[in-house]
């Protein structure tokens, strides 16, 4: 699959698919759109812009979403008009951004996201830092220099994303070949690669995940300079990373997206200590972390819900075991142990991805259930079924018994549980003694006494 999916079809030309200032007019009997396809609002408000004087056309996603037959999730529009002149034709619109100011236009729970043409940045531009702006490794850190249709097409970052469908006249203009390259099932960067990625370091998460949601090839000129070029991620703002994170691995495609991050060297920069597990133990984090990926595309197909917080937990936790394990040798007890490792990696993670934190108290609930569903004497069985985070402990243990994570048949039994009677219950909870029972997440470095264990758990409740 992988091979497939760094390929090129044919070389290009020079210049073939980067520098063309009259596009590519595709009229509505040679293509499959129509109108009707659009959002409404998208639509009225390119009538509007029309109306007005500007130009304005439907662009990018949308328009390449529905030549390939998939059904768009939003629906962009770029226009000539700024974004005060925008702003000035509708009531219910709203100007974002700073680093790329655009506008969004509100309709009741839609929200249709309106761009002015962009332009190349000259030496000018540069003297403004309010309208354009570069780091010393070339990334843009403001692009807010505006211009022409045909300079905007050449600032969009992939030749299938430079479409532009008008509406009105049902028209197709396409400044970069990208039909040909949309046909070809084909991902190619528009302008020289290594410039266009150290522009924006994130153009190379775009690019895998367009590959692995599309199942398109990636050209080679395009493929090229990504290892190279992987540590640029490193310079991206952590709460931008968090949302390029959550396209790669809920769009239906994660288990390709994550073999892709790995092969092109793109997972380090984001998962840096998962990286390093996945070099200390191959075979098992990367089956972990591929079926939990697998597990949450499927998910996604069946429109069932998905939450990060589970998918982060799984991302994390292969670096997670070998922490505890090392406080516990400087003679931290098992359950602060695992405590203090969590806290660790969570702050170490969020360096680099600004995981919020509605989400890592749940990572930290359903890391800390693994240490709590080998202790089932007494009530505790009750007790955890009744925990709102036990069904989410529950599905993360089976998960790392699939990995080829040894828990002396844990998984089965609270699968049984589940299913039993109360007298069942009664029975398999007599059936395991007062014995010390099941593994544990993080192993124990010695034995303490009862009273001791129970002040842990009482503390890990909190």
């Amino acid at each position: 699959m992988l091979k497939k999916l760094f390929q090129s079809f044919r070389p290009p030309v020079r210049g073939q698919h980067h520098r063309r200032t009259t596009p590519e007019v595709i009229n509505k009997s040679q293509h499959s759109l129509q109108r009707s396809q659009f959002s409404r609002h998208a639509v009225g408000i390119v009538e509007r812009l029309q109306a007005a004087g500007y130009q304005a056309y439907l662009v990018g996603g949308c328009v390449r979403d529905l030549l390939l037959g998939i059904t768009p999730k939003d629906f962009d529009v770029a226009t000539s008009a700024t974004p005060e002149q925008v702003r000035a034709e509708f009531r219910n619109a709203r100007i974002i951004g700073r680093r790329f100011k655009l506008v969004h236009v509100h309709f009741g729970r839609e929200i249709i996201e309106v761009a002015t043409f962009r332009a190349p940045h000259s030496d000018e531009d540069q003297a403004d830092s309010h309208r354009s702006s570069h780091n010393a490794s070339g990334r843009i850190l403001r692009d807010n220099v505006y211009g022409t249709l045909e300079e905007d097409a050449q600032r969009r970052d992939f030749t299938i994303n430079a479409l532009y469908y008008d509406p009105v006249s049902e028209r197709i203009l396409d400044y970069a070949n990208g039909v040909h390259d949309i046909r070809n099932r084909l991902l190619r960067l528009i302008g020289d690669p290594t410039h266009r990625y150290q522009e924006d370091p994130v153009r190379m998460l775009r690019a895998v995940r367009f590959a692995a949601k599309l199942d398109f090839g990636i050209e080679k000129h395009t493929v090229q300079p990504i290892r190279e070029l992987a540590k640029l991620l490193r310079e991206i703002p952590p709460a931008r990373l968090f949302e390029e994170t959550l396209k790669l691995f809920l769009n239906g495609q994660g288990a390709i997206a994550f073999e892709m991050l790995v092969d092109l060297e793109l997972f380090e920069p984001l998962f840096p200590a998962s990286s390093h597990a996945l070099e200390e133990r191959p075979t098992y984090t990367h089956t972990l972390i591929s079926q939990a990926l697998s597990n949450t595309d499927l998910r996604v197909k069946q429109g069932k819900p998905v939450t990060p917080a589970f998918l982060f937990a799984a991302l994390l936790w292969p670096a997670l075991p070998g922490r505890a394990l090392y406080l516990q040798s400087q003679g931290v007890p098992p359950i602060p142990a695992m405590n203090g490792a969590a806290h660790d990696l969570i702050a170490e993670q969020c360096q680099r991805i600004a995981i919020p934190k509605r989400f890592t108290l749940p990572i930290r609930e359903i890391w800390d259930m693994q240490e709590r569903l080998p202790r089932r004497s007494g009530k505790r069985a009750d007790m955890m079924l009744d925990n709102p985070r036990f069904r989410a402990g529950y599905d993360f243990l089976l998960l790392r018994e699939s990995a080829g994570e040894e828990t002396d048949g844990l998984g089965q039994w609270w699968t049984d549980y589940q299913d039993a009677n109360d007298s069942q219950r009664r029975e398999m909870i007599r059936e395991l003694g007062s014995r010390d029972d099941g593994a544990s997440a993080a192993p124990r470095k010695r034995k303490r006494s009862p009273s001791k264990r129970k002040r842990e758990d009482d503390q890990t409740w909190d």
